[in-house]
């Protein structure tokens, strides 16, 4: 097996990596201050708008597009290295126009978009000039089992009219937010992953009534996670996404790459928390001598960088899998890294956590956020438990025929 990255990946690492220690992380700080300074704190800071002008400049701008030769022209297993460098920033990602929710919006109105919608909405998202939402999770329900959606679309004449509550909408606080993707049931008698549809909604249509800011363990977040309230709102029949029936389909095409960008994101992170454990357990003097001298800390650190390799190269291959087989072949594969590369990032972000002592839930560092991020994001995008189900099923399915019978 080779393991060497393609040329242009290569260049595009040693760059980014340049672009990251001279430009994002010196922002960083500059950027919590200019978000805490603005009246709408979901606004974009200006400090982030100089940086994505930079990223232009250099050539490092929507890397993770793989389709119809929008992006840079790399593949899955490409950009994933790339993913991960800008992944050890929580400002990277949103630097270089690769930050969800819009890669996977973006992402979908490439695969299955008409032409009238790519030049509405798919060429500004591009170009950054407006943000989006995904509204697909709802409170009432459990929404990691897409068929329990409630949510309705309903046709009426040249119109669908779509009623229903979501919530941990992201993006949909940013002033800059246009549009709105909808999930929800066109067809509840249809067969049963034929019931859902997906609607482009503008954001600011009559109806679509933002209730609250939702936090994730009491962090808000710049761009908004949003219950939103859908009354009565009316879209043109032409703003439906695909075919009607297409929801649920649409929603597993999305989330086969983004599985993999979350999970290159989160050895980011890891590897983030693993540099500020070394640092300090360097720097950090008890019972008589630095604690990269105790014996635990040193396990902590071996185990943080033999649980980060471990799972790079699962992502790695997941990500060639998707290139060389399709989504479909690496789908055991996809839910894996998702579950693994998440847990990992957690744990190792709580290693780097204890070895801040109290410094480390203080917020004075950036391992305060990586702890609620990672933990938050083990129910995101389908919850730990969804993909373990998914991989015991493919995994139990060749011994079907020892299955007992059991009597009722």
């Amino acid at each position: 097996m080779d393991f060497e990255y393609s040329a242009r990946t290569a260049d595009l690492a040693e760059r980014l990596h340049a672009f990251m220690d001279e430009h994002v992380y010196p922002a960083e700080a500059v950027y919590d201050a200019q978000v805490a300074a603005n009246a709408d704190m979901h606004e974009q800071p200006q400090v982030m708008r100089e940086l994505q002008v930079i990223a232009r400049e250099q050539g490092l701008w929507n890397l993770f597009m793989t389709h119809g030769g929008l992006g840079a022209g790399l593949t899955n297993l490409e950009y994933a290295p790339l993913a991960e460098i800008v992944g050890r920033s929580i400002i990277g990602n949103e630097a270089i126009n690769c930050s969800a929710p819009d890669t996977g919006n973006m992402e979908i109105l490439a695969m299955y978009g008409t032409a009238e919608q790519r030049a509405q909405w798919l060429d500004p998202l591009l170009d950054c000039s407006i943000r989006s939402a995904f509204a697909m999770t709802e409170p009432d329900v459990a929404s990691s089992d897409a068929t329990n959606i409630t949510s309705t679309i309903r046709r009426d004449g040249d119109e669908y009219v779509l009623n229903g509550r979501k919530w941990y909408t992201s993006g949909i606080l940013d002033p800059d937010c246009r549009l709105v993707i909808f999930m929800g049931k066109s067809d509840p008698d249809a067969d049963t992953y034929r019931q859902q549809s997906m609607v482009l909604v503008p954001a600011d249509a009559p109806g679509i009534e933002v209730l609250r800011d939702l936090p994730m363990f009491g962090f808000r977040d710049r761009l908004g996670h949003g219950e939103v309230q859908f009354t009565d709102v009316r879209v043109p029949a032409a703003n439906m996404l695909g075919q009607e029936g297409d929801g649920f389909a649409i929603a597993q095409g999305r989330l086969g790459p983004g599985r993999m960008h979350y999970a290159m994101r989160a050895i980011g992170m890891a590897e983030r928390a693993l540099q500020l454990m070394c640092e300090r357990a360097q720097a950090r003097v008890a019972f008589g001598g630095p604690l990269a001298d105790q014996g635990v800390v040193r396990e902590w650190i071996a185990r943080s960088r033999m649980e980060i390799d471990q799972i790079r190269l699962y992502t790695l291959k997941a990500a060639w899998l998707m290139d060389t087989r399709g989504n479909a072949a690496a789908r055991t594969e996809a839910a894996a890294i998702k579950v693994a590369a998440m847990e990992t990032a957690h744990d190792v972000v709580d290693r780097a956590v204890q070895t801040w002592g109290a410094a480390g839930v203080s917020g004075d560092t950036v391992l305060t956020r990586l702890h609620a991020i990672t933990r938050a994001l083990q129910i995101a995008d389908g919850p730990n438990e969804v993909h373990l189900r998914t991989i015991a099923r493919r995994e139990l399915a060749p011994y079907k025929h020892l299955r007992a019978e059991v009597s009722r």
